[in-house]
């Protein structure tokens, strides 16, 4: 397929497009929340029966009650970019450094889940609001990991300037066998299936941010295309001895945008006592953050074997050799965490020395005016460390 016939396909009717009205969002809302703790209760319902759950059990049961709960954020999130009045950055941001940063998150669920995925990405360079851009590719890569069942197919393609560049993500829906049993069949039940709360939160994001999708469905396969039409004259290449620094890096997605830039990061907060998790719990509850708790390391280890959060906020009176030893072994990891600690005097967010490294601290008394900012600030400082060398 030509980049000519991607520009000039036509949109998938009847919803695959066209925004939702609030009474629509309210009731798929809540048909998919029901469904999953519907799953959840029948669960519980029968460790009361007799007492007992094994290890499948219990992950599944955990896996159902974050996806409720993740649907219950990306609704909030939906909400908030209806309402109107998301002041919009206008940055140069490097997309394909941003697309693989998105890419490296999900590393661990990609392996986990068994997800095979093959990226084609040119470089390219746009115009746009960093934490929102940022929230459009990661509701992306939600909905196709989804309703993917083979491998997805992701693309970045940048024509000759002022070409706008492109987004294509495809994959298979159903089995092969499933899709010519579905040959025939009412196309708007097909992609009805596909207009979960992901993709409404995907064309949401995309409408705020003015970008066009278009989205084609057929029974077994689905392919949306995104275009970025403030997309940047790619910059001349500069002769290497002539360069006395690096260039600072083009993405710095975290830096701007106040809590939206925490909105649906994943938070493990590690606290024994009861006081310090609510501080923390209404510290952060204004960020739209996915929280967790522990109360232990063993806790803590269990979490990182489970789903690897992208912070770490600590008690400063767990910390030990223990607790050390554990840290040195997540930062050693590709996608590693980013750690903040809670102090029991100071003042405010400082960055102090523990364990042989900065660190993000902030006062147990001003958790919930500086507890958000640190976490900004060690989000932003770890995705900025982690991001390719220039070339």
């Amino acid at each position: 397929m030509s980049l000519s016939d991607i520009a000039h396909a036509p949109e998938a009717p009847s919803g695959a497009s066209g925004l939702p009205d609030a009474v629509e969002l309210v009731a798929q809302f809540g048909s998919e929340v029901a469904g999953l703790l519907s799953s959840a209760l029948e669960r519980v319902t029968s460790l009361g029966t007799d007492g007992r759950i094994d290890r499948a059990g219990l992950r599944a049961l955990r896996e159902e009650i974050e996806a409720a709960r993740h649907a219950g954020i990306t609704a909030q999130q939906i909400a908030r970019l209806a309402g109107g009045g998301v002041a919009l950055a206008q940055e140069q941001l490097d997309l394909t450094a941003l697309l693989r940063d998105a890419l490296r998150q999900r590393g661990r669920e990609i392996e986990e889940r068994g997800i095979e995925l093959r990226q084609v990405l040119s470089a390219s360079a746009v115009r746009g609001d960093p934490t929102l851009l940022f929230t459009l590719l990661q509701a992306l890569l939600d909905w196709s990991f989804e309703h993917s069942v083979s491998r997805i197919d992701l693309t970045l393609i940048q024509g000759d300037w002022p070409a706008p560049a492109r987004v294509v993500c495809g994959f298979a829906h159903q089995p092969p066998g499933a899709a010519d049993s579905l040959v025939g069949l009412a196309a708007p039940s097909a992609q009805a299936s596909l207009n979960t709360l992901s993709w409404r939160l995907l064309q949401q994001t995309a409408a705020v941010l003015r970008l066009p999708l278009v989205r084609r469905d057929s029974s077994g396969r689905t392919e949306l295309t995104i275009d970025f039409p403030e997309t940047l004259a790619p910059l001349p290449a500069v002769p290497v001895a002539t360069q006395e620094a690096p260039p600072a890096p083009a993405l710095a997605p975290l830096q701007h945008g106040g809590l939206q830039a925490l909105s649906g990061r994943h938070v493990l907060v590690l606290a024994a006592r009861r006081e310090v998790r609510n501080a923390v719990r209404q510290a952060l509850r204004p960020t739209g953050m996915l929280m967790d708790f522990v109360d232990s390391m063993e806790a803590l280890r269990e979490a990182f074997r489970e789903q690897a959060p992208q912070l770490v906020v600590y008690e400063s009176a767990m910390a030990g050799e223990r607790f050390e030893r554990l840290r040195n072994e997540l930062l050693a990891a590709p996608a590693a965490p980013g750690f903040v600690r809670i102090a029991e005097d100071g003042r405010g967010f400082e960055l102090v020395n523990a364990g042989g490294r900065p660190c993000a601290s902030v006062a147990r008394d001003d958790l919930f005016e500086a507890l958000p900012e640190a976490l900004r600030f060690e989000l932003a400082r770890r995705e900025t460390l982690s991001l390719p060398a220039a070339a």
